[in-house]
């Protein structure tokens, strides 16, 4: 059959609608039909600031993605017709890392719109194995699209909470509040944590505070050191310890991330979760002199995705006010709005594409 997608061919360049054929899946491999495709800032990175692709250009962007089997080749599972959200990054499964739980770092993982072609299109070709089954009648058309964004912002952020060892009660910060920020403020919520959600928009976080930020605080009215004085006498207040804060840098920015890192004290972990093409300057020494602990996220493994997308069909951590969908035709232009901060929901592509 014939795909028609958006393609990026050079540096800078906007993406090119294009269209190539291809064969019928192979054993393990299932065609899903594009419901609706996430635009992550890893997708500007690429496009814009020249982040590397591993596959030759030219390449469709785009691994937030959710839609339908309609073809499958020989395998374990059957999912023809199934409505499913397809994960970010897709171990092999079989390896030596991924036998020791390390399919995070799994050398024949498949990110879609980076290692292979992705989810800007009308179909995407991908593991049968990883797919993640969206239950029957849990939701309609438009629903399903809206899920696309489970495949990164949430379960990335749920990943990244997961590692910190999060417990209730515990004092949660997320340093960017927007996309896996903003779902990682109500993962943490739904797990029991206290909540503060540390932006530069003050739209963003008074939706958060409808939707599990306990605290919000602006961080263009407070300067480094007294922004972490704020924060300690929040902790202060609300008779939560001084130590070992789970503290979230989600806003993929250098001054975010030097934020998150000046908020460490005895006992916190840092879960460095944004991506930042530039360097930062912090003094590395504080892991030590506090008995911190800092971890990287990539993605989140298949076999979770059950357990995370649970919170969000029963209500626990809401999709629809942090998502809006374009036309995919539209693409060149809601990139170029979201480069230009225009944008404060999430954009989700429909495909639009004529037969």
């Amino acid at each position: 059959m014939r795909i028609q997608g958006y393609e990026m061919r050079a540096v800078g360049e906007p993406l090119a609608l294009s269209s190539r054929d291809i064969g019928d899946p192979g054993p393990g491999q299932a065609l899903v039909e594009v419901a609706g495709c996430g635009v992550c800032h890893t997708d500007l990175g690429f496009l814009f600031e020249g982040v590397p692709v591993r596959h030759a250009l030219p390449l469709v962007l785009g691994h937030e993605v959710a839609g339908k089997v309609v073809a499958q080749g020989p395998g374990d599972r059957t999912l023809l017709g199934q409505s499913v959200i397809v994960p970010a990054v897709m171990p092999c499964g079989e390896c030596a890392l991924c036998r020791r739980g390390r399919g995070d770092i799994c050398k024949a993982q498949l990110f879609p719109g980076n290692d292979d072609h992705g989810g800007f299109a009308s179909h995407v070709l991908v593991p049968a194995r990883a797919l993640c089954e969206v239950p029957q009648g849990s939701v309609d058309d438009a629903g399903l699209a809206r899920l696309s964004v489970v495949a990164d912002a949430v379960s990335t952020a749920y990943e990244a909470v997961r590692k910190s060892g999060l417990e209730q009660g515990d004092f949660a910060i997320f340093v960017g509040a927007g996309g896996v920020g903003g779902f990682g403020v109500q993962i943490a919520r739904a797990l029991g944590a206290r909540v503060l959600a540390i932006d530069v928009d003050a739209e963003r976080l008074a939706l958060l505070a409808r939707h599990g930020a306990e605290w919000t605080l602006n961080a263009r009215e407070h300067e480094a050191k007294d922004l972490k004085k704020k924060v300690r006498d929040i902790a202060k207040e609300a008779r939560l310890p001084g130590v070992m804060w789970k503290v979230f840098e989600t806003s993929g920015t250098g001054p975010g991330q030097e934020t998150a890192f000046n908020l460490l004290v005895h006992g916190a972990y840092l879960g460095i979760v944004g991506f930042h093409p530039g360097a930062v300057t912090v003094r590395l020494s504080n892991v030590m002199a506090f008995a911190a602990r800092a971890e990287g996220t990539w993605g989140c493994a298949p076999e979770r995705y059950p357990e995370l997308l649970r919170l969000v069909l029963d209500g626990r951590v809401a999709v629809e006010p942090f998502v809006e969908a374009f036309p995919m035709s539209h693409i060149n232009d809601v990139f170029a709005r979201l480069r230009r901060h225009e944008l404060r929901r999430r954009p989700v592509l429909i495909p639009d594409f004529a037969s």
